[in-house]
């Protein structure tokens, strides 16, 4: 395993388990998955890089765009949530409220 394989593999799982067992806050969980997609883009860059293939030479751009529309979404129900319920916990979200 290269020292970069591992450096993004390591980062992609810090992410991962921030979203898993720290989930207090909305705000929190929006900035771990943006840290895996960060995580995914750099190692989705380096790779075309690696194999200089022309033909996965848009696959970053892509998932960067992706990337940020997931942003875009997560910060509109972040401030519909603030404003409905006066708080981002997780935990004072009831999923069979309308």
């Amino acid at each position: 395993m290269t020292p970069a394989h591992f450096t993004f593999s390591s980062a992609f799982m810090l992410g991962l388990t921030g979203l898993a067992f720290h989930r207090t806050h909305l705000l929190s969980a929006l900035l771990c998955l943006e840290g895996m997609m960060l995580s995914l883009f750099i190692a989705m860059s380096l790779w075309t890089l690696q194999l200089d293939a022309t033909a996965f030479s848009p696959s970053p751009m892509l998932l960067l765009a992706f990337s940020a529309c997931e942003a875009s979404a997560g910060l509109a129900l972040l401030v519909a949530t603030a404003r409905t319920h006066g708080t981002d916990r997780l935990q004072s979200l009831n999923l069979l409220q309308c």
